[in-house]
C-alpha cells in the first residue's frame, strides 16, 4: 500500500465513523479557549471599572463575570452533548434542549440577581455617591426586584418545561386561599415590614423603644418577618414585623435635642439667697455654648421640700450624642454646685429635727 492509498483510507475511515468526535473535540477544546479568553477579558474590565466612581459598571461587570464563563460552557457542551447523543442514538436526544434552555434561565436569574444585590451595596456606599440612598429603602427596593426576577424566572422554566403557566397560575389563585389561612401569621410579618418600607417610622442605623415592649436597641436589618435589633447589652433582639404594627415605637435617633430636667435644693437656711442664686444659674445656662437657647429654657424656685427648698432648672442641649450630652449635663452640675458656693450657701441633704417640749430630763446620758 503506497502512501497515496494510506491518505485516503484514513480520510474514508475518520469521515465515515469519527468524524463526529473531531468535531465534539473541537467544540469542546474552543470552548475552553473562548471561555479562558472571556474570562481574561472580564478581569481586565473588572479592574478597570473598580478604579471609576460610577455605581453601575462596578454592578454590572462584576456581576456578568461568572454567569458569563458559565454561559460559554452551557452552550458548547450542550452542542457537543448533542452530536454525541445523535451518533449514539441514544433517547437522551430530547432532553438536551429543555435542559441547555433551563440553565441559560438560571444563569440569567444568577447575573440579575448578583447585579441587583451589588447595586444595592452601591447605592448606599458613600464612596460612590455624595448622597448615598437610605439603606432601608434601597434594601427594600433590591427585595422586591429579586423576588420578582425569581418568580418570572420559575414561571418561564415551567412554560420551557411543558406546564401551562395558566394552571400554574389558576393552582395558585385557589391554593392561595389555604395558605393564607394556613400562614396568617407570616403574612402579618409580610405586611408589617412593608408598612416600615413605606411609612419608615425608623430605618437600619436608628435607636429605636417602644415603651409598650422591652424593646430597645439599634436596628441593623429589617427583613420581610423579623427586624433584628441590636440591643445596647451587644445581644440580637428579632422581633416580628406584625409587633410593630400593634404597638408604639419612639425612634430617639430622630430627637432634635437632649433634655436637662434637674431639680436641687438648698438649705432653708438659704432661704434669703435662692432668688440670686435662681438667677445666676440661668444667666449661666443662657451664655453656656452648649445649650440650645432657642429651645424652652426655665430656671425656677420650685417647691418647699421635706428638708430643702426646691428649684429646678429644664434646658435643652445642641447635640442629640448621648456621650457628648452627659458631658455638658456634668459640665452643666458643676456649674451650678459653683454658683450656690459663690452664694455662701450651700446644697441640702435630709435631716430630722426633733423637738422636746420639757427638754431633756436630768440624769440622761445627752444631758449637758
Amino acid at each position: 500500500m503506497n502512501l497515496d492509498e494510506l491518505k485516503e483510507w484514513v480520510s474514508s475511515v475518520v469521515t465515515r465513523d469519527y468524524l463526529w468526535m473531531v468535531e465534539v473535540f473541537v467544540i469542546v477544546t474552543l470552548t475552553l479557549i473562548v471561555a479562558y479568553i472571556l474570562a481574561r477579558f472580564l478581569d481586565k474590565i473588572v479592574r478597570r471599572s473598580e478604579s471609576t466612581k460610577s455605581l453601575w459598571d462596578d454592578a454590572l461587570f462584576e456581576a456578568l463575570q461568572k454567569p458569563a464563563k458559565w454561559m460559554v460552557w452551557v452552550v458548547g457542551l450542550s452542542h457537543a452533548a448533542s452530536i454525541a447523543a445523535a451518533q449514539a442514538e441514544i433517547s437522551l436526544l430530547h432532553l438536551i434542549a429543555p435542559i441547555r434552555q433551563v440553565a441559560t434561565i438560571l444563569l440569567v436569574v444568577w447575573f440579575l440577581v448578583s447585579f441587583i444585590k451589588r447595586a444595592e451595596h452601591n447605592l448606599i456606599d458613600p464612596s460612590f455617591s455624595h448622597k448615598p440612598m437610605d439603606a432601608t429603602t434601597a434594601m427594600a427596593v433590591g427585595k422586591l426586584l429579586r423576588i420578582s426576577v425569581i418568580i418570572t424566572a420559575a414561571l418561564v422554566v415551567l412554560q420551557s418545561l411543558g406546564y401551562s403557566i395558566s394552571g400554574v397560575l389558576a393552582f395558585g389563585g385557589i391554593g392561595g386561599i389555604a395558605v393564607g389561612f394556613a400562614a396568617k401569621d407570616l403574612l402579618a410579618n409580610f405586611f408589617g415590614g412593608l408598612m416600615i418600607y413605606l411609612d419608615r417610622p425608623f430605618k437600619v442605623g436608628d435607636w429605636v423603644r417602644s415603651p409598650d415592649k422591652n424593646i430597645e436597641g439599634t436596628v441593623e436589618d429589617i427583613g420581610w418577618r423579623l427586624t433584628r435589633i441590636r440591643t445596647f447589652d451587644k445581644r440580637p433582639l428579632y422581633v416580628p414585623n406584625s409587633t410593630f404594627m400593634q404597638i408604639s415605637v419612639e425612634n430617639p435617633s430622630r430627637m432634635l435635642n437632649r433634655r436637662i430636667k434637674e431639680t436641687i435644693g438648698i438649705r432653708y437656711d438659704d432661704a434669703d439667697k435662692m432668688a440670686d442664686i435662681v438667677a445666676a444659674v440661668k444667666a449661666m445656662l443662657e451664655q453656656h455654648p452648649d445649650i440650645d437657647t432657642g429651645q424652652t429654657l426655665i430656671v425656677n424656685f420650685d417647691a418647699y421640700g421635706p428638708s430643702a427648698l426646691n428649684f429646678f432648672i429644664y434646658t435643652f442641649t445642641k447635640t442629640t450624642n448621648w456621650v457628648r450630652f452627659h458631658e455638658i449635663k456634668q459640665d452643666v452640675l458643676l456649674k451650678i454646685l459653683v454658683i450656690i458656693d459663690e452664694h455662701k450657701a450651700e446644697c441640702a441633704f435630709p435631716t430630722t429635727t426633733v423637738h422636746l417640749p420639757n427638754g431633756i430630763p436630768e440624769g440622761h446620758p445627752d444631758h449637758a
